[in-house]
């Protein structure tokens, strides 16, 4: 079986410079063939669906004519897998995290560019979460959760008229303080762009009680 889970065929091996010149900068790998039509930098990132098949490259560089078509090929979808898959109480993004991100994301987005049209979103890890609460009374065993926050890495495609079609990659942020009455609920994005995870997930913390604070100040 190939990379993408099936057999390998036969083509006719093509000429096409730029891809011979990566099959020997991979010998005994393969290269990739990406469809430009959902991605315009193959060398930036490239989600599985824009992948078209493989070229197998022999051991001294050279294409060796097998092919292995990708099956997932098409339009890139959505993927809050990451997000959702995870044993994490996310009941404060309602009844479907992945849209109330995916909303977070495009209002992001929007003060940019008014017109900004999210084609696809992946979360790429697992988001760092960070939750605080506090007990109604010493005797009882639950926990009212007051603060709630997730940082989420994700890659996706934005179209503009100006700026036609982008991929970007970066963490999305989301606080909300307040999550347990008395008071009126509070929330804030963050959308960092060329982060790492580590670092957006060390801004948690004092994110969520930098917003706690400016809460607790106007209710003064």
């Amino acid at each position: 079986m190939g990379h993408f889970g099936r057999r390998s065929q036969r083509k006719g091996i093509p000429k096409n410079p730029a891809l011979l010149a990566a099959a020997a900068e991979h010998p005994g790998g393969s290269v990739a063939e990406i469809d430009p039509s959902y991605v315009d930098d193959p060398n930036g990132y490239v989600p599985p669906e824009a992948i078209r098949g493989a070229w197998l490259v022999d051991s001294s560089g050279k294409l060796t004519g097998e092919y292995q078509e990708n099956p997932r090929h098409g339009t890139p979808q959505d993927d809050f897998t990451k997000l959702t898959e995870p044993d994490h109480w996310l009941g404060w993004l309602g009844d479907d995290p992945a849209a109330a991100v995916r909303k977070g994301i495009e209002g992001s987005l929007r003060p940019q560019a008014a017109d900004a049209v999210v084609e696809w979103v992946k979360i790429l890890e697992t988001p760092r979460f960070l939750t605080a609460g506090r007990q109604p009374s010493e005797n009882d065993q639950v926990m009212l959760v007051t603060r709630a926050a997730l940082a989420a890495p994700f890659a996706l495609s934005v179209r503009t008229r100006q700026h036609g079609r982008s991929v970007l990659l970066g963490v999305f942020s989301w606080v909300a303080v307040n999550l347990s009455p008395p008071g009126v609920r509070k929330d804030r994005h963050w959308f960092d762009l060329g982060v790492e995870l580590d670092w957006a997930g060390e801004q948690l913390q004092g994110r969520m009680y930098e917003i706690d604070g400016e809460h607790r100040s106007t209710e003064q």
